[in-house]
């Protein structure tokens, strides 16, 4: 198949000192460079601003669908028995590389301050054309907080294909990158691409919408969805990924079996939420830019961040839901008797481009703190990483002009893994992980 390695991979193995060596001395020239070209600070956000009222809470209440169980079983028996990410790890196919083996460009991509402590460039075959963009990164600390989901620690980036160039039979669609992280030096990794059973599990398509977010919790993987969809997120199984049969550029059903225009796997949707007040960015309802998975409350809570563009002036919203605890729900969010999940905590912010949320509240504190990734005005360049609160807001600033734009360029979304204290994200052309700590020393 087209996506299984046809191609030669560079030679392994390189010292993860020289690794993280190689990192530094391309974050120390980047730096420099924006030190010199950007003089200007960002205006500050302020403080968040609670929101309470009955209809500000209402926009943000979802509709629960969960695709019926005929419908899947259905599907599993036409495609043979699903597997589970330890399969499709086995089969990894792909190499990230770290230092000295990436581009200065990609090291450039990469935040100033605070300095990542791992950093990865993908496998150049996934890297040719610019129509496929990373956006989004969870991980099995997510999904299992003592760190593994069974024997295997993972990091898993979402990546979205653009609706306007490249083939057109892949634009928009979604695909999901497995990354065996056992190995710091060289991890490997394997596509799946996410899809929508249809036709009661007669067929399926492929999901055609930018992945901003994702989070992996449980057995369940939540990925956002703003372009061409009224739903705010899908779900999907990590029991219930299959293989396909047939190597072609089909997506779904084809004569001789299964086909997912070349990949090894798909992941079929086994459930949708929906706004049901509108549709996103209709009436009020938001569209969400970014999720995250915040372990410091009880129950564990889904986090997730309103895109508006970076130049508005719109407030941006600021929200959770709680995760059930309910038998035979595991990773689904907490839902009334009609499906409903309602927003257990919401806040405005000035922040305006956000790209990446994060919250958590440290031992003992008596409110969490919001970590805001956002996109600069421009079009290019670093963003900023904000930590906000109700009380007020502090960034990064590095360079002798102290400008706040310190963030990775092309910021996505933002992971706490909490048996490691590192939260892991993607820029456009990087994978890397900055400890928490370190963020909030660079924040003050």
């Amino acid at each position: 198949m087209k996506h299984r390695g046809r191609h030669r991979r560079r030679k392994r193995g390189q010292a993860l000192r020289a690794v993280l060596a190689g990192a530094a001395l391309a974050l120390t020239a980047a730096a420099t460079m924006i030190s010199a070209s950007q003089a200007t600070v960002a205006d500050d956000p302020g403080a968040l601003k609670p929101l309470t009222s009955s209809a500000a809470m209402g926009e943000l209440r979802l509709q629960e669908r969960l695709v019926p169980p005929g419908t899947l079983g259905r599907l599993a028996r036409a495609m043979g028995r699903p597997v589970g990410v330890g399969t499709v790890l086995k089969s990894a196919d792909r190499t990230l590389r770290s230092g000295a083996g990436c581009a200065s460009a990609d090291h450039e991509s990469l935040p100033v301050a605070p300095e990542p402590a791992r950093a990865y460039c993908w496998d150049p075959a996934d890297t040719v054309t610019p129509d496929w963009q990373p956006a989004s990164a969870t991980t099995s600390g997510d999904a299992d907080d003592d760190g593994p989901w069974g024997a295997n620690r993972m990091i898993l980036a979402g990546w979205s294909h653009s609706t306007t160039t490249g083939p057109t039979a892949e634009r928009g669609l979604a695909r999901v990158a497995f990354v065996d992280a056992a190995d710091p030096v060289r991890p490997a990794y394997r596509w799946a691409l996410l899809v929508v059973p249809t036709e009661g599990g007669r067929d399926y398509r492929g999901l055609v919408s930018h992945v901003s977010g994702m989070v992996w919790y449980q057995d369940k993987l939540l990925v956002t969805t703003t372009t061409g969809t009224a739903d705010a997120l899908y779900v999907y199984d990590l029991n219930r990924i299959q293989r396909t049969t047939v190597d072609s550029p089909a997506i779904g059903r084809v004569p001789g079996g299964w086909s997912a225009d070349g990949y090894g796997y798909v992941m079929p949707a086994v459930g949708t939420y929906r706004f049901s007040a509108s549709a996103c960015g209709a009436s009020g309802s938001p569209c969400p830019g970014s999720i995250s998975l915040d372990r410091s409350t009880a129950p564990d809570s889904l986090v997730l961040g309103e895109w508006t563009p970076a130049d508005s002036d719109r407030r941006a919203r600021l929200w959770r839901y709680s995760f059930s605890s309910a038998p035979g729900r595991s990773g689904l969010l907490a839902t009334d008797v009609r499906g409903r999940a309602s927003a257990v905590e919401a806040y405005e912010t000035r922040a305006a481009g956000i790209r990446g949320v994060l919250s958590y509240r440290p031992a003992g504190a008596t409110r969490s703190d919001w970590y805001v990734g956002q996109l600069p005005n421009t079009t290019a360049g670093p963003g900023i990483l904000w930590r906000q609160n109700t009380k007020g807001t502090r960034a990064a600033r590095c360079g002798s002009d102290e400008t706040q734009r310190c963030w990775a360029e092309g910021t996505g979304s933002l992971s706490y893994w909490q048996e490691t204290g590192a939260v892991w994200s993607v820029t456009d052309r990087m994978l890397f992980s900055v400890p928490l700590r370190s963020i909030d020393r660079s924040l003050g």
